[in-house]
């Protein structure tokens, strides 16, 4: 009876409680799937107590289809039906996976005498591709990714160009904007010229823009511009820098003339070791000795060894030299320029003052990109850490007198008038307009940007010592030592501006 009554007890409960009852009830076996499927069931996801103290094993990662291709197929070479040639060396390969190569898909698909041969000599007429570059180019043909070191990158983009293998040149090109530096920006810049990727050129060259004059290397020096290493033209690489606006200049336009002509002297003596400080000291004893023993009267670009540098000398902004008269002396003792340029730039520079002091020329009031980026004063400053800072560049500006201030993460330029004491002469009318491009960027020890800011090109009115906040810097982005970097125009740059101009219509505009 108790087992007649218990029976009759349980069934008379409902559906969903006899499912819980059976579901708790500690067996292995499950109950529950005997019951209605619409019997709600947590067996399958939630463990049973005995399991739970059990330490259940891990899933072992089988090998993956890839890997066992690139074994089994490409180094094993298991089931090979062609035979690849090349730098005495051979592969033994499948068309089918050649086929993902425009060069050989192209071969076997056509009428060439090699889409039926089993063994196919490959000639190698470039001289950058090596028997290490063909076996990372080959397996890639069979894997899913490929490992390129920035080292070896030049090689196999040489190879993956040969046989056009678009994903893997596309590969080559981000390994190498990501590993520019002073060891390579000069073989990445030729490489990517030969085969084509603009991209790396163009991360190369603001490299350069930003590197060449803020951290100054005798063997980048040396390499910018060698034959036979990287093939590099002289002019083809330094002329674009020389003339870009964006060029980092460290503290003024003499020193970018001082940097051509160390770079100049590497040039022609490639085996002067030594170190960095003595650099300017023996390039101006080489070119006075010329003068001297070898009777040279001549300006040395018009020289044979020199004529090749002239297109370079030629983009030096010399209005900004000659306005300071240490560095207009320096340039006529190392006669290195043509007296024509350096008149020319003088006969500018003198109907230039006399507008500003007789045709009320304030500076530049509209916005003229084009004449700010091909003539603007080029000048920059390194800050080595926190603190504050004052300075003014040196030069003649047209009695605008700018002091520029870094303090409590401010800079600051102001229109020094009366305040100050100053070694030239100060303007003493009312405004003074003034365009200007402010940048601020620190690096990493193999130059690559950290950080970055920029005002953007604008156009500026100061009266007599007026102050005018440029930027305002977080503290969380800041990172020393921090370059500093700014392009000036003083003056209007129009020859007919009337006298009557009107003025500005707020303090500062921004030059779109």
């Amino acid at each position: 009876m108790g087992t007649l009554g218990s029976r009759m007890q349980a069934s008379s409960q409902d559906p969903e409680e006899a499912v819980e009852t059976a579901c708790a009830s500690g067996k292995h076996g499950c109950e529950c799937r005997k019951r209605k499927r619409t019997a709600h069931c947590d067996c399958d996801s939630e463990p049973d107590e005995e399991d739970a103290l059990l330490d259940t094993p891990r899933r072992k990662k089988l090998k993956s289809t890839s890997k066992y291709i690139y074994q089994t197929l490409f180094l094993n070479g298991e089931n090979s039906d062609i035979r690849i040639c090349a730098l005495g060396q051979e592969w033994n390969l499948h068309k089918v996976y050649l086929c993902q190569s425009g060069y050989f898909s192209s071969m076997f698909s056509g009428s060439w005498k090699e889409s039926n041969m089993m063994v196919i000599p490959l000639e190698i007429p470039d001289q950058n591709i090596d028997t290490e570059a063909l076996q990372v180019v080959f397996g890639s043909l069979y894997r899913d990714d490929v490992l390129i070191k920035p080292s070896r990158v030049v090689s196999i983009l040489a190879a993956a160009c040969m046989l056009q293998l678009d994903g893997l040149i596309q590969q080559c090109g981000e390994t190498m904007k990501e590993n520019v530096s002073v060891k390579t920006v000069c073989g990445y810049y030729s490489s990517a010229s030969i085969y084509g990727l603009d991209s790396v050129m163009k991360k190369c060259q603001e490299w350069l823009l930003n590197n060449l004059m803020t951290h100054q290397n005798v063997d980048l020096m040396k390499e910018l511009g060698e034959q036979g290493v990287c093939c590099i033209c002289r002019a083809d690489v330094m002329e674009p820098l020389i003339q870009s606006s964006d060029l980092f200049v460290m503290q003024v336009e003499m020193d970018v003339y001082t940097a051509l002509k160390k770079w100049m002297f590497l040039q022609l003596n490639p085996s002067w070791d030594g170190p960095i400080k003595q650099l300017l000291a023996d390039a101006d004893t080489w070119l006075c000795k010329r003068r001297t023993e070898l009777g040279e009267e001549e300006p040395f670009l018009k020289t044979e060894d020199g004529a090749p540098f002239t297109p370079v000398f030629r983009h030096v902004r010399l209005q900004y030299i000659i306005n300071d008269l240490a560095s207009a002396r320096i340039l006529e003792r190392d006669n290195i320029l043509p007296p024509d340029w350096l008149t020319s730039v003088y006969k500018s520079q003198w109907f230039a003052m006399l507008r500003t002091e007789h045709d009320n020329d304030n500076g530049p009031q509209d916005a003229n990109k084009e004449e700010f980026e091909s003539s603007s004063m080029r000048c920059g400053r390194k800050l080595t850490k926190d603190g504050d800072y004052c300075w003014r560049w040196t030069g003649f500006n047209f009695g605008f007198d700018l002091l520029v201030t870094y303090t409590n993460r401010f800079i600051v330029f102001k229109r020094n008038t009366l305040s100050q004491p100053c070694g030239g002469a100060v303007s003493l009318q009312p405004r003074r307009h003034l365009a200007y491009r402010l940048r601020l960027a620190s690096f990493d020890n193999s130059g690559k940007l950290v950080c970055s800011r920029s005002t953007g090109y604008q156009l500026l009115t100061l009266e007599k010592d007026q102050e005018y906040v440029v930027m305002n810097l977080d503290s969380r982005l800041l990172s020393f030592p921090l370059y500093v970097c700014c392009n000036f125009q003083y003056t209007s740059p129009h020859m007919d501006r009337r006298p009557d101009a009107p003025e500005p219509e707020s303090s500062a505009r921004s030059v779109s």
